[in-house]
């Protein structure tokens, strides 16, 4: 990765200036980035003009729609490709030096900190692992008595409250642990994974951990509660009744439960516990409840009525600390009175654990995550990406300018908590504004806190946060504050990348488009750098045109890209070994290895066939009042067979799925088209040849590309092969493309 230099900061320069909390330099490539932005725009430009002129000399209708279909994907590419440059036009680093925070402020008069922490479905996000989480962030090297963690428990799950229940025990032992010892993995689950240091002590506190966790797991798996493991008979009695009576996620009523209060709960060696508050909403089938920016917002009032902390952590329940100086990290831009002014959270990247070598499904998102946040960084701030983010409770209310106050003073940012967390006043507020009904003629959701109105409420937050005058920071520390898991099966990848890629239209089709209330509210540059995102699905017209066309002209002999002694040949080498030169580059100086940008490259066509088409075909059906499907957990559970494979690199195609058809169905064209093409070009050697020789190299590229879906359909005897269903639903459309093409190309 770049290392930027660091600002010099001597001892005679401490003696006349402040302690130095953060730092700011900018990328040394920021004039090559512009250089080259500069030089590939003409090419664009001398493209569209040769696409013109084919247009306007076209001698029949084959040629004419050819070339415009053509016409409208590369414009399309280029959009994409303009909008991208935002990210290139001033990126910066940070650094920040916790170290000094002391000699700021107090460690007493540190701002409180409420950490947000959702999940929704015990058996796809397994609540040992939302334990795990939790955890994590209670043991975090910040003063105990200023912590409060809620768990939004949007399934309504007696597991995970009962699992939530053992926490709060085994905390007791776990944090005095963590402190005695330094320990940098504050995780149980993954300490204990690592070659720690041996001990009685280590000893004893892993068989507390293991038997929680087996007590846990045991609990999920049967559902019930054996009397012997000392709990509460309301719990014992919920878990009781859901085994019993099974259980409807969409009618049930709140419950708070306040596992641990600082005032009155302490650890081993007497000190404080942080409040621990599990929260499960009221629902009801004649109630939109939002999904997880409901499931938030009810964080921030419940929140609100019980510790009312001026910093909000939001967390994804898989997303544990990785660092426990992270909340100090945050502080050094959160507590600088340069940025405080308009200054509206802290963002960290989401990294993860347990990535195979290669990263076959691109999981780890390098340019979402980090390349691209730090060229938002330059402009004002990266986006909102879900989880690990600081948020000023202030922020939530307005713009920083305007307060917004909301329609209960004790639900206001600045309203100071004065009574204990079971107070019955205390405990009445937080179950009214739980309620289903509460937002109803309120602010919430559209003024107010977390945004309604797409499926990817942290992308529509921090784009209508931004648009309100609010910045943010990019917080890219050496040690990853925050780690996560990824999916082990591409059904769940693919699937995941739909979701998005609905929630993104949803935000590009609106009142609040970026391209126009964006680009008017933030300026030209972070306008086009959120349009990047929310325009992501319609790259499926140009993904698919491309491996589809050419390939199809190619088996019926037709010419559509210049020869390679036509001039314009080379303009189109330019293209496309400049912006994918640009974006290897991109890749490897952010610390990306080769191998992994590959995967990339192969998931980005895979994602344009499969989940990019469906979602926008779905966006479209649902614009027009068609219902369809609704929001779907990702699966956090991981099977033995799928996760040796996924260690080993091979796919995972076990699943039927309509996602799986298009993209064999484009593999079964393009390895047809690429085997006949090349005899052709090697047995004919009429006067076409030359002129059929980039559409063979296209070919055989995606044909490299989809090596894991020929492996599937025919190399493997796995479970995780390609389904028969599948490849004979998807050979019969390939055929039926290819006669339809036929009729026209010829």
């Amino acid at each position: 990765m770049e290392k930027p230099p660091l600002r010099d900061y001597t001892a005679a320069n401490a003696a006349s200036a402040p302690p130095l909390l953060n730092t700011l330099t900018p990328s040394r490539r920021t004039s090559l980035n512009r250089a080259f932005a500069a030089i590939y725009t003409c090419a664009i430009v001398a493209l569209f003009y040769r696409h013109t002129q084919t247009l306007l000399s076209s001698k029949n209708l084959v040629s004419f729609y050819v070339t415009l279909t053509l016409f409208v994907s590369d414009l399309i590419l280029a959009f994409i490709w303009a909008s991208g440059q935002a990210f290139r036009m001033r990126p910066v680093y940070r650094k920040e030096f916790p170290e000094n925070l002391e000699k700021v402020v107090k460690t007493s008069d540190l701002p409180g900190l409420d950490v947000f922490i959702c999940t929704a479905d015990p058996y796809k996000e397994p609540p040992i692992s939302v334990v795990n989480t939790a955890l994590s962030v209670m043991a975090y090297d910040y003063p105990t008595e200023k912590i409060s963690v809620y768990v939004s428990d949007d399934g309504g799950s007696a597991f995970t409250l009962f699992a939530f229940v053992e926490a709060a025990r085994f905390a007791a032992h776990w944090l005095p642990f963590c402190r005695k010892n330094d320990i940098a993995k504050r995780n149980p689950d993954e300490y204990f994974a690592t070659d720690y240091k041996m001990s009685s002590e280590t000893e004893d506190i892993k068989i507390m951990y293991e038997s929680m966790k087996m007590r846990v797991e045991h609990v999920v798996e049967t559902g019930k509660i054996s009397e012997e493991y000392n709990t509460s008979d309301d719990v014992r009695q919920a878990v009781s009744q859901w085994s019993i009576d099974g259980f409807t996620r969409q009618n049930h009523p709140t419950v708070i439960q306040v596992l641990l209060d600082k005032n009155k709960d302490k650890d081993i060696t007497g000190n404080s516990l942080p409040n621990l508050v599990y929260v499960s909403r009221q629902k009801s089938e004649t109630s939109p409840h939002h999904f997880k920016a409901g499931a938030l917002n009810v964080l921030v009032r419940v929140s609100a009525a019980m510790t009312n902390a001026p910093v909000i952590l939001t967390l994804d329940c898989d997303m544990y600390s990785n660092d426990p100086t992270t909340p100090l990290r945050a502080l050094c831009y959160i507590l600088d009175p340069e940025m405080r002014s308009n200054l509206g959270y802290v963002q960290f990247p989401q990294e993860y654990h347990g990535l195979n070598k290669s990263d076959i499904y691109a999981c780890e998102h390098k340019r979402l995550f980090k390349v691209h946040p730090v060229g938002y960084d330059g402009l004002s701030g990266p986006n909102y990406l879900g989880t690990g983010c600081f948020f000023r409770r202030r922020a939530l209310c307005g713009g920083p300018s305007t307060l917004i106050s909301p329609e209960i003073d004790g639900l206001c940012p600045d309203c100071v908590v004065n009574q204990p967390l079971t107070a019955p006043s205390v405990l009445e507020l937080a179950h009214h504004v739980a309620g289903c009904n509460y937002e109803n003629q309120t602010k919430w959701g559209s003024k107010i806190g977390f945004r309604y109105g797409s499926l990817v409420e942290d992308y529509y937050t921090g784009y209508r946060m931004k648009c309100e005058g609010w910045r943010s920071i990019f917080c890219y520390p050496e040690t990853a504050a925050f780690l996560g898991d990824v999916p082990f099966n591409l059904l769940d990848v693919l699937s995941q990348n739909k979701r998005w890629a609905i929630g993104l239209l949803e935000v590009a089709f609106s009142r609040y488009s970026t391209i126009t209330f964006g680009v008017k509210s933030m300026g030209l540059f972070m306008g086009l750098g959120y349009s990047y995102y929310a325009f992501w699905a319609i790259l499926a017209i140009p993904i698919t045109t491309y491996c589809l066309l050419p390939q199809l002209a190619l088996l019926n002999e037709l010419s559509i890209f210049p020869k390679v002694s036509d001039p314009w040949f080379l303009l189109y080498m330019f293209l496309f070994l400049g912006a994918y030169g640009q974006d290897l580059l991109e890749f490897v100086v952010h610390g990306g290895a080769i191998q992994r940008w590959w995967s990339d490259q192969r998931m980005w066509i895979m994602r344009g066939l499969s989940c990019y088409a469906f979602g926008l075909t779905e966006f479209v059906v649902k614009s027009i009042g068609i219902p369809t499907e609704g929001f779907n957990v990702t699966s956090k559970i991981i099977n033995d067979e799928q996760s040796k494979r996924y260690e080993q690199g091979v796919f995972e195609f076990g699943v039927p799925s309509p996602l799986f058809v298009t993209l064999t169905m484009a593999a079964i064209i393009n390895l047809s088209s690429f085997i006949i093409g090349l005899v052709q070009f090697i047995v004919d050697g009429g006067s076409n040849k030359e002129g059929l020789i980039m559409q063979l190299v296209l070919t055989g590229l995606i044909v490299m590309n989809c090596l894991p879906v020929y492996q599937a359909i025919a190399l493997r005897s796995d479970k995780g092969k390609m389904a028969t269903k599948t490849t004979v639903t998807a050979t019969l459309l390939a055929s039926a493309v290819y006669a339809v093409a036929s009729l026209f190309l010829k």
